[in-house]
């Protein structure tokens, strides 16, 4: 997930993502011609490493592999919080699902998590991929493993 926070460390982090790693693409606040050349120098890079950039956000941009958060084309990937958003998303046509906030995270201080127990029960039966969020990072991950995640993503957890 990119994120204002990152700053120039993005470009670092792109570069130490996993080759096949996905990024979802957000910095809304930005003007619209700033987020277009932000995403097109992303585009490249993710280009480059064999990273699948997908775009959150409504507006089209060239290089996406897929959108996140709303119907489109090429893969679709859905957040979602609770039982409810799974089916809509399921139902939207979302090929994985980004679940959160499974840990506390500083992107929502103060959020309800779902702790390990109810993101088992909130993913329990879902077949599309369910990757985790929200205070994810790699030893995270390994206590969900038995829970069938296909992965994780984060964005704390890749700054230095």
């Amino acid at each position: 997930m990119t994120d204002p926070r990152l700053g120039e460390e993005l470009w670092d982090v792109l570069e130490r993502l996993p080759r096949g790693s996905g990024v979802i693409f957000r910095h809304y606040q930005l003007p619209s011609a700033e987020r277009r050349a932000l995403f097109a120098r992303t585009a490249k890079i993710a280009r480059r490493r064999g990273l699948v950039l997908l775009r959150a956000g409504a507006t089209p941009m060239r290089g996406e592999a897929g959108t996140h958060g709303r119907r489109g084309s090429g893969i679709i990937t859905w957040p979602v919080h609770s039982r409810r958003e799974t089916v809509t998303a399921i139902r939207a046509g979302a090929d994985a699902l980004l679940v959160s906030p499974v840990f506390p995270t500083r992107s929502h201080p103060g959020a309800r998590v779902l702790g390990p127990v109810r993101f088992g029960l909130l993913v329990r039966g879902v077949t599309i991929p369910v990757i985790a969020l929200g205070g994810m990072d790699m030893q995270q991950a390994r206590r969900l493993r038995s829970l069938g995640i296909h992965g994780w993503a984060a964005i704390d957890a890749w700054t230095r």
